[in-house]
């Protein structure tokens, strides 16, 4: 697994600004970032490929919010299995 930074966040969206990124995991749509250093973060690239696949396939909002919150809750149970 690997951590993507913003710009390869940005280029794998298809998001042109920081704040839309910010925006959308606000709005539930997106995973929040994973700390990976004192003042950097990214996200896993598995996270970011299932957003992207959800939204190609047409999924609803309300269909990638769920997602969200199932990426998230499998974060957690890795880190459990630590």
């Amino acid at each position: 697994m690997a951590i993507l930074r913003m710009p390869a966040v940005k280029a794998e969206t298809g998001h042109r600004s920081h704040a839309s990124i910010y925006n959308a995991i606000r709005d539930g749509l997106f995973t929040k970032p994973v700390l990976i250093g004192q003042r950097s973060v990214g996200w896993p690239d598995v996270e970011v490929r299932a957003i992207c696949a959800a939204r190609i396939a047409g999924r609803s909002e309300a269909e990638i919010r769920e997602l969200v919150g199932r990426l998230h809750a499998k974060r957690a149970d890795l880190l459990l299995s630590i």
